[in-house]
């Protein structure tokens, strides 16, 4: 029941973001238009991303693609086989995976990502809800995965005291 449940919420997460795309596609962004939300804080900017995150790999879309959609079978994978036996890592797994399902479906079908949330206080690039949810992910997993280390290296320091 739970694999179940993560699939539908990496469908969702997925559909969420195509659903959030494609208004945009469907906007007056794509003519070049910015649309302030909040002044000096937050805009929309249509940006046509062919490369990850920080323009690193510019222009590389079949080689993210079929590296994202390897990431995906693995943690498909993972999931229906019950692998991962800490709910924090199944949703971090399931927050990386729905948002690179999003960006996998623009680069696939679209043969570029796009991106729309633009941040005004800091110098940071354009990117969008998968990306959110890929980069919340990330930080939620290794968090997590620095916790079980610790918390493994004090167990076995308290084992080999207690000897």
């Amino acid at each position: 029941m739970v694999e179940l449940i993560c699939c539908v919420c990496i469908a969702a997460i997925a559909a969420v973001d195509q659903l959030i795309k494609i208004a945009v596609l469907n906007s007056s962004l794509v003519s070049g238009e910015v649309s302030t939300v909040i002044d000096g804080f937050l805009q929309w900017r249509y940006v046509e991303n062919t490369g990850a995150a920080f323009s690193l790999f510019t222009g590389k879309t079949a080689l993210l693609s079929v590296f994202t959609a390897v990431v995906l079978l693995v943690g498909f994978y993972l999931i229906i086989a019950k692998k991962i036996k800490s709910k924090v890592a199944l949703a971090s797994v399931v927050m990386l995976m729905g948002g690179g399902l999003g960006n996998l479906i623009d680069r696939v079908f679209r043969h570029f990502v796009v991106d729309y949330i633009e941040v005004l206080f800091i110098d940071f690039p354009v990117f969008n809800l998968a990306d959110c949810f890929v980069t919340v992910g990330e930080f939620l997993l290794v968090g997590y995965l620095v916790y079980d280390i610790v918390r493994d290296y004090k167990k076995a320091g308290q084992k080999a005291d207690g000897e």
